[in-house]
C-alpha cells in the first residue's frame, strides 16, 4: 500500500517539476530581465548595499542579516551534492545551463525582494511581516491565493527544509564517524530549538556569522582544487560550453548525455539551488532594515549571484577538471561521491572541510526554512501558533534524522513546486509595480530616499 502511494506521489512530482514548470520559471526570469532592463548590471552595487547599514530605516534585522538568513536556507546540500548530480546525469554541459538560469534568475529574485518590502505589514508589537502572501493580498486582492501559498510553504518546510536536510547530516555522521542516527537526531533537535526559539533576530544573528564564514572557506577549497588541476581548466571550460549545445557519448568519466539532458538537469539544479521564483526568500527580505523596497531588492538578488553564479559554478568547474584529470577514479561513483573524490585531492583537510560543509549548509537550511514556515503559519493562524510550531519543527528534525526519506522528499518536492504558482502570479501581475518602483529609486538615482509607503499595523 505504501509503495503504491509513494509511486503515485512520485508521478505527481514528476509532473509538478516537468517541462511546463521549468518553462514557467525560466520564462518569468527572462521576462523580468527584459522588463527591468537587465537589472543584473547592478550586481556589484547590490553586493555593496548588502554590507552597508541603512541607519534610520524601518525593519527588524540588517539587510546583511536578511541576506544571510536567505542564504542559510538556500545554501544547502544542493550546492555540494546537487551540482555533482547535475553533472552526473546531464554531463558537463549542465553547468552552463545552471549558470544561465542563475543569471536570469537574478531578476526574479530582485522582483521578489521588492514586493516583500513594498507590501509588508507590521504587527502591534513592531514585528515586520511580508512575502508572497501579503503581495497577493494587498497588491492583487487575492488573499485566498496567499493562503494557498502559505499552506504549500508550510508543508514544504517540514520536508525539504527540515527532514531532508537533517537526514543528510545524520547519514553523514553515521558513515564518517559511526554516530548512531538517534543520537544525531536528538542533538539536531536540541540545537535547532535552541536557535529558532529566538526568532528571526536569533536566526539572522547566527546566520550572518556562520554562512559567510563557511561560504568563503568552501570557495577557497574549490579554488585550491582548481589550482591543483589548473592545466585542465581550459579544456574543462571548453567542454562545459560545447556539451551544453551538443550530445556527448558516454566515457571519459561522464555518463551518456544529450543536449536535452544537459538543459534539463542544469536548469533544474539552477532553479533548486537559488530558489528564484519559489517565493521563500521574500519571507526573510521583508524583515530587513531598509529605507525603500529597491534597496532590499538589490540585496536580495545578490544571493543568486553568490549562490549560483559563484559557488555552484566553482563547484562544477572543480568537478569537471578533476574528472578530466583522472576519469578512471570516477568509475562507479555518482552524486556526492564525485565531490568527496575531488576534495580528497587536498590531503586530510579536504574531507574534513567537506564534512563540516555538509553539516553547516544543511543545518542552516533548516534554520532558514523554519523562519519561512513561521511567517506562513503566522499569516494563517496568528502569533499564538509560533511556540507550538517551533517545538513541533524541532521534533520533526529528530524524525527526519532516523527514517528513510524517499517518500518525504517526493511529497515536499511537490509542494515546493506548488509554491511557485501563486508566487509567479504575484510577480507577473505586479511586474508594473516592480518596474515603477525601480524607476523611482534606481533609474532616477534616488536610492537614498525613504519610502513614503505606509506600513499597515495588523493584529496577529
Amino acid at each position: 500500500m505504501l509503495d503504491t502511494i509513494h509511486n503515485f506521489i512520485s508521478s505527481i512530482n514528476n509532473v509538478a517539476w516537468g517541462p511546463p514548470m521549468l518553462i514557467l520559471l525560466v520564462g518569468t526570469h527572462i521576462f523580468l530581465t527584459f522588463r527591468l532592463k537587465f537589472i543584473q548590471k547592478y550586481t556589484f552595487k547590490a553586493l555593496k548595499l548588502a554590507v552597508t547599514k541603512d541607519k534610520g530605516a524601518p525593519g527588524d534585522v540588517s539587510q546583511f542579516g536578511a541576506l544571510s538568513t536567505a542564504l542559510a536556507a538556500t545554501l544547502g546540500t544542493g550546492n555540494i551534492v546537487g551540482v555533482a548530480m547535475a553533472i552526473y546525469l546531464g554531463g558537463p554541459g549542465a553547468i552552463f545551463w545552471l549558470w544561465i538560469v542563475g543569471f536570469f534568475g537574478i531578476a526574479t529574485k530582485y522582483g521578489e525582494g521588492l514586493l516583500a518590502v513594498k507590501y509588508r505589514v507590521k504587527t502591534s508589537d513592531g514585528l515586520m511581516l511580508g512575502g508572497p502572501m501579503y503581495a497577493l493580498e494587498r497588491g492583487l486582492k487575492m488573499k485566498w491565493l496567499g493562503i494557498l501559498f502559505a499552506i504549500f510553504c508550510s508543508i514544504a518546510a517540514f520536508g525539504i527544509g527540515n527532514m531532508v536536510q537533517v537526514n543528510a547530516i545524520s547519514m553523514m555522521m553515521e558513515t564518517q564517524f559511526n554516530v548512531n542516527v538517534h543520537i544525531s537526531g536528538v542533538f539536531l533537535a536540541v540545537i535547532t530549538f535552541a536557535v529558532i526559539v529566538g526568532g528571526i533576530k536569533a536566526i539572522a544573528k547566527f546566520s550572518e556569522k556562520i554562512v559567510p564564514t563557511y561560504a568563503v572557506i568552501y570557495i577557497l577549497m574549490n579554488l585550491i582544487v582548481i589550482c591543483i588541476n589548473i592545466t585542465f581548466v581550459p579544456e574543462a571550460l571548453s567542454l562545459i560550453v560545447k556539451s551544453a549545445f551538443t550530445a556527448r557519448a558516454a566515457g571519459g568519466g561522464f555518463v551518456a548525455s544529450t543536449l536535452l539532458m544537459a538543459m534539463r538537469f542544469g536548469v533544474a539544479r539552477g532553479l533548486f539551488s537559488n530558489e528564484s521564483g519559489l517565493g521563500s526568500a521574500p519571507l526573510a527580505a521583508a524583515s530587513a532594515v531598509t529605507r525603500n523596497p529597491v534597496r532590499q531588492a538589490l540585496v536580495s538578488m545578490s544571493a543568486v549571484f553568490l549562490d549560483t553564479i559563484v559557488m555552484c559554478f566553482l563547484t562544477g568547474l572543480m568537478l569537471v577538471t578533476t574528472i578530466l584529470k583522472n576519469p578512471a577514479g570516477f568509475e562507479g561513483l555518482s552524486g556526492g561521491q564525485f565531490t568527496a573524490y575531488a576534495f580528497n585531492q587536498i590531503p586530510v583537510i579536504g574531507p574534513i572541510i567537506l564534512t563540516v560543509g555538509i553539516f553547516l549548509f544543511a543545518w542552516t537550511t533548516v534554520l532558514g526554512w523554519c523562519h519561512y514556515a513561521e511567517r506562513t503559519m503566522e499569516y494563517m493562524f496568528g502569533k499564538k501558533c509560533i511556540l507550538p510550531f517551533r517545538i513541533v519543527f524541532s521534533i520533526v528534525a529528530y524524525v527526519g534524522a532516523v527514517i528513510p526519506l524517499a517518500f518525504v522528499w517526493d511529497v515536499a518536492d511537490t509542494f515546493n513546486a506548488l509554491m511557485v504558482i501563486p508566487n509567479v502570479i504575484a510577480l507577473l501581475f505586479l511586474s508594473g509595480v516592480i518596474a515603477r518602483e525601480t524607476r523611482k529609486y534606481l533609474w532616477n538615482n534616488n536610492l537614498e530616499a525613504f519610502s513614503d509607503d505606509e506600513i499597515p499595523v495588523i493584529n496577529k
